[in-house]
C-alpha cells in the first residue's frame, strides 16, 4: 500500500496506520505529502502551499503530489510487489484517486474522506475558511471549478473502472460536505464503478479519536485484505 496522509499531517501521521495494516500482512510506504513535515520550507508552519488561494500553485502542487505517489509505486513494483494499492485521507484521499486515475499498476484505492470536486471543499469546508475568504471578490465558484478540473476526482472517474474502491465517508462532516460525498457515491453507482461505502457515525476530525479512529481502521483494513 502507498499510503497519502491528510493536509496539515506531520510526520507521525498515518504511521499507526500503516502499522497496522502492516501487522495484518499488508506491507505500507507512507509519503510525505509536498511542503509538509521533513518537506516544509523554513518560511512555512503550514502546508499552505499545497492548498491555497494561489490557483495555480495549488494545482502544480498536487500534480507533484500525484507523480511522487506514481514513483512510490514504480518502486515497490521494481521490489518485486504485484498486488498494489493506495489508501488517502481528506486531500490524501483526492491525490489517492488522481494517482489510480494515472497509475494502471493500482488495484484497489481507500479513500476516505470523499467530494467529486476540489474547489467546492475549499470553499463550503470549515478547514479552508481562510482560503475562501482570500478568493472571495476575486473569483466565482464555477470559475475555480473550471480552474482546477485537472485535478478533480470528477474529472477522472471513467479511468478507474478497473480500480476497486472502497469510499468513506463521516456523516457529520463539515470539512468534506456530506452532500458532496453523497454525489460522488452516487455518480460511482450511477457509472456502474466497483466500489464500496462505508458512513461513519461522526465528524471530519474526530475520525482520527476512538472509538471512530477504531471503526475507521476496521473498515480500510477489511477492504484492502480482500481486494490485495
Amino acid at each position: 500500500m502507498v499510503v497519502l496522509p491528510q493536509w496539515n499531517s506531520d510526520a507521525e501521521g498515518h504511521i499507526g496506520l500503516s502499522r497496522l495494516l502492516a501487522r495484518f500482512g499488508i506491507s505500507a510506504l507512507r509519503l510525505s505529502l509536498p511542503y509538509h513535515d521533513a518537506r516544509m520550507p523554513p518560511e512555512l508552519t503550514r502546508a499552505d502551499y499545497i492548498v491555497s488561494a494561489n490557483v495555480v500553485r495549488t494545482v502544480q502542487v498536487c500534480r507533484q503530489a500525484v507523480l511522487d505517489a506514481r514513483r512510490a509505486v514504480a518502486w515497490l513494483a521494481g521490489q518485486g510487489y504485484e498486488r498494489i494499492g493506495i489508501l488517502g485521507t481528506s486531500l490524501g484521499s483526492c491525490l489517492a484517486l488522481l494517482t489510480a486515475a494515472h497509475e494502471p499498476r493500482i488495484r484497489a484505492q481507500a479513500l476516505n474522506h470523499v467530494s467529486p470536486w476540489f474547489a467546492d471543499v475549499v470553499w463550503r469546508g470549515l478547514s479552508t475558511r481562510h482560503v475562501r475568504q482570500a478568493l472571495d471578490d476575486n473569483i466565482h465558484l464555477d470559475e475555480l471549478r473550471e480552474l482546477w478540473r485537472p485535478i478533480n476526482p470528477w474529472s477522472y472517474l471513467d479511468r478507474i473502472r478497473h480500480t476497486q474502491t472502497l469510499l468513506v465517508y463521516a456523516r457529520y462532516d463539515l470539512t468534506f460536505p456530506v452532500d458532496l460525498s453523497k454525489v460522488l457515491v452516487r455518480e460511482f453507482s450511477k457509472r456502474g464503478l466497483p466500489h464500496e461505502v462505508v458512513a461513519l457515525p461522526c465528524g471530519h476530525y474526530s475520525t482520527g479519536v476512538a472509538p471512530f479512529n477504531f471503526l475507521d481502521a476496521y473498515v480500510l483494513t477489511r477492504f484492502l485484505r480482500k481486494t490485495l
